[in-house]
């Protein structure tokens, strides 16, 4: 069922960036009386699952969940329809049309992808608002949950202010700005004293190559999910119980237990829990390990404000304050896509490492139905999609609006030959960067552990 859910949203929001993708190019072509031959989502290689001819147009479904297309009467596209460039223009005909309605009809797609995004994150402020944690709010600093992040000099219990020079103001902004700080300052207050630590350039390769899941977590209290028969606590712990100290020492976050654990290897130790509200005392067997041969568990948020570890800042916003945010929101994303971008095209920093293809992107959606996080991926996807769609790669609408921009600067046209071999260099350079994608997945699938 949860692989069945998570498909489902894929292919949902896949399916709706490509119609409306599309439909981005299909709208100013019509506009311009411009002849669309074909309209499909995903591609109808040798054959379609549908199709239906309605006026000049063939609208379908394909069969090769890859992407879609719109074919548009004389232009050079994925198609490589050269017998139909061979023959005279006709005025409905792409070709035909001047360079600067072609150049609408190119940009009609990652327009739309953009307006997508921020529409999206225009709405989710209006109907969810806007719930976090203010960074300096954590009075105790952060969980460092990653090795890589310890070695390069970050503590458990640190208050990161700012990465880079620009002050962290939401807990929530964190782990992306840490990410994408590679071979920049972090600024830390430690114990009272500010100190200053540059994050090693290749970051993100280094935890690629250990397939690391998390960077940093909220410190959070030590709470018992289940108590294992062979740690022999399954009587004296209980399911929710949270540990409060171990052998007279304060454990305010689980992080503090294990150091403290280590002291009594093979010993019995009196430990306080927290139990429906009141304070137990129990006598609890700590294994040769220093474990308590418990599963940890975790309480929500609610909870962790009530007993008062974090407060939760809540914003709700009209429709005409939700405006604003949602476009500031998806000016951040873009701008935050575009760094990304620009560090996996650098080797040093291994982000190229990180490439993913439609295996990562089926795992960024969750395997519950959530409609908020639904509609987050969905536009963060929008965003991807209209940036890397502006690339000036022949073959992709970024090559088109190259040469266009050419065309109207200098006033000459590239020649249709010159066209065809630019688009077979795209096309062959996509190949190349689809196989790397998809190749990393299986590669991390199958090697990395």
């Amino acid at each position: 069922m949860e692989i069945l859910i998570k498909l489902s949203q894929f292919l949902l929001s896949l399916s709706l960036l490509i119609i409306l993708h599309e439909f981005g190019h299909f709208i100013p072509a019509k506009l311009f009386k411009t002849k669309v031959e074909k309209f499909y989502l995903f591609f109808d290689v040798k054959f379609s699952l549908f199709k239906k001819k309605i006026g000049e147009t063939v609208y379908g479904i394909g069969w090769l969940p890859l992407g879609g297309y719109v074919k548009i009467a004389g232009m050079i596209d994925e198609s490589m329809d050269t017998e139909q460039m061979q023959k005279e223009p006709e005025p409905w005909e792409f070709r035909s049309k001047p360079a600067w309605q072609r150049l609408i009809i190119m940009l009609g797609g990652v327009t739309v992808n953009f307006l997508l995004a921020f529409v999206i994150y225009i709405g989710m402020a209006y109907v969810y608002g806007d719930a976090y944690l203010k960074n300096e709010d954590l009075k105790d600093g952060i969980y460092v949950t990653n090795p890589i992040l310890e070695k390069a000099g970050l503590q458990t219990g640190d208050k990161v202010i700012s990465v880079d020079g620009k002050v962290i103001e939401r807990f929530n902004d964190l782990p992306e700005a840490l990410l994408l700080g590679v071979g920049k300052d972090v600024v830390v207050d430690r114990n009272g004293t500010q100190e200053k630590i540059t994050l090693p350039e290749n970051l993100i390769g280094q935890i690629v190559d250990e397939n690391s899941k998390t960077l940093i977590s909220l410190r959070v209290p030590f709470v018992i999910a289940m108590a294992t028969e062979e740690g022999g606590n399954s009587e004296v712990l209980l399911s929710r119980d949270i540990v409060q100290s171990i052998g007279g020492e304060p454990v305010r976050y689980f992080d503090q237990a294990e150091e403290i654990l280590a002291k009594y290897k093979g010993e019995k130790v009196e430990i306080k829990v927290l139990r429906n509200e009141n304070q137990e005392t129990v006598i609890a067997s700590v294994d040769d390990k220093g474990k308590l041969g418990v599963a940890v568990g975790m309480i929500g948020m609610t909870d962790m404000e009530k007993l008062g570890y974090y407060k939760l800042s809540h914003e709700k916003y009209g429709f005409l304050a939700s405006i604003p945010v949602g476009l500031n929101k998806g000016k951040e994303k873009v701008v935050s896509y575009w760094s990304q971008l620009k560090l996996m095209i650098k080797p040093e920093t291994g982000a190229y490492k990180g490439v993913g293809g439609f295996k990562a992107i089926y795992d960024i959606f969750p395997s519950y139905w959530s409609w908020e996080n639904f509609w987050a991926i969905t536009a963060l996807l929008s965003i991807m999609l209209g940036v890397m769609n502006l690339l000036p790669i022949p073959a992709l609408d970024g090559g088109h609006v190259m040469f266009l921009l050419y065309e109207i600067i200098s006033g000459r046209k590239p020649s249709d030959k010159f066209m065809e071999k630019a688009q077979m260099a795209g096309f062959f350079i996509l190949i190349g960067l689809l196989l790397f994608a998809n190749g990393n997945d299986i590669y991390k699938a199958i090697f990395v552990k």
